[in-house]
C-alpha cells in the first residue's frame, strides 16, 4: 500500500547509503511482505534511512522503530518529525547566507558553521535543537563528500566541500520526510534495543558501520567509539535472537573478498544463512580512480 505520493530521498547524504542498491536490496526483501504479514519495520543503524523512506512509501506498517545512536543526527530526525517548518526557515536563512557570498567567503562561512556546531558538542545539551540541526543538514551539504566524520574528542573535522551551487535546503523533501517519520518512534540507544519490541511480524534491517576491507578504507568514526571486530560479533548475536524470535532480518556489510579472496570473515560469522553479494559503488575514496564497482554482503535469515 503507497503511503504517500511523494518520492523522499535522504536528507543527508550518508557514507555507504543503500540509496544505489534499493532495486538489488528490494530483489531479496521477504515474500512475506507481498501477503501483507510484515507489521513492524526496524532499522537499528538508520544513517541516512534511504531503505527506510523507500519502504515507508511501499508499505503501510503499523509500527516503525528507528535507532540512531549519533546523538547530532537523532535530532535531526526528531525536529524533522516534529518541528519542521521551524527547520526549513533554519535552513533557508542558511542557504540564502551561503549562496549570497563568494568562495572565500563561503569557506570562511563554512569554519564558522562548523565551529558552532562543534560548540553544540562540547556542550553535550542545547535548548536549541532547531539550530543543532539545521547546522548539522548544512554541514553535510557543503562539507568534502557529504561525510560525517569526528575526531577523538568526538567534534565534526570534515573539511569544506567547495561545491558551487548545493541545495541546502529541500523543503518539499523535508516536509515529505516528515510525512512519513509520523508513525515512527526514533531512539537513540544501542541496536540491541530492537530485541524488545520485534516480533514474528516484523522486518528488521541491518546497516552497520562496515568492517574495512583495507587499511585505508578504514571509516567507522560516525562516533569517537569505533565499531570494531568485538561489535560486529556481538550483532551477529542479536540477528540470531531475533532469528529465534521468528523477525525476518536482513543485514549489509563489506565483502572482504574484494581485497582477500581468503577472508572468510562474515561468510563463518553468519554461517547457515543466506548470503547475497551485491554490486556497489565505491564512493567516499578520496582517490577518483579507485572508485570503482566492489561487492557488499547481503544476510537474510529467509
Amino acid at each position: 500500500m503507497i503511503t504517500t505520493t511523494r518520492q523522499v530521498k535522504p536528507f543527508l547524504k550518508w557514507a555507504g547509503g543503500k540509496g544505489q542498491l534499493i532495486g538489488q536490496i528490494a530483489m531479496h526483501l521477504p515474500s512475506a511482505f507481498k501477503i501483507g504479514r510484515i507489521k513492524k519495520y526496524f532499522e537499528p543503524f538508520l544513517g541516512g534511512g534511504a531503505l527506510f523512506f523507500w519502504l515507508s512509501e511501499q508499505y503501510d506498517f503499523e509500527s516503525v522503530y528507528l535507532y540512531e545512536i549519533n546523538p547530532s543526527v537523532n535530532i535531526c530526525y526528531q525536529v524533522i518529525q516534529k518541528n519542521v517548518g521551524k527547520l526549513v526557515k533554519e535552513l533557508s536563512h542558511l542557504e540564502l547566507e551561503y549562496l549570497s557570498v563568494s568562495e572565500k567567503g563561503r569557506e570562511k562561512l563554512y569554519y564558522d558553521k562548523r565551529e558552532e556546531f562543534n560548540a553544540f558538542l562540547r556542550r553535550k545539551a542545547s535548548n536549541s535543537i532547531i539550530r543543532r540541526a539545521a547546522l548539522l543538514i548544512f554541514l553535510n551539504k557543503t562539507c568534502f563528500n557529504g561525510l560525517y566524520r569526528v575526531n577523538s574528542q568526538g567534534e565534526f573535522n570534515v573539511p569544506f566541500g567547495w561545491y558551487k551551487n548545493p541545495t541546502i535546503c529541500n523543503e518539499g523533501n523535508l516536509y515529505g520526510a516528515n510525512e512519513l517519520l509520523q508513525k515512527a518512534e526514533v531512539f537513540g540507544g544501542d541496536f540491541a534495543q530492537c530485541l524488545e519490541y520485534a516480533d514474528k511480524d516484523s522486518f528488521v534491517y541491518f546497516d552497520p558501520p562496515y568492517r574495512p576491507i583495507s587499511m585505508t578504507a578504514s571509516f567507522t568514526s560516525y562516533s569517537k567509539d569505533a565499531f570494531d571486530d568485538q561489535e560486529q560479533r556481538r550483532l551477529r548475536k542479536v540477528y540470531g535472537d531475533l532469528d529465534k524470535k521468528g523477525a525476518f532480518v536482513m543485514l549489509s556489510n563489506s565483502d572482504p573478498k574484494n581485497v582477500d579472496p581468503g577472508d572468510n570473515f562474515f561468510d563463518d560469522l553468519y554461517r547457515g544463512y543466506h548470503i547475497e553479494r551485491l554490486n556497489a559503488t565505491r564512493l567516499i575514496n578520496c582517490n577518483a580512480e579507485r572508485r570503482g564497482t566492489i561487492t557488499e554482503i547481503l544476510v537474510m535469515n529467509y
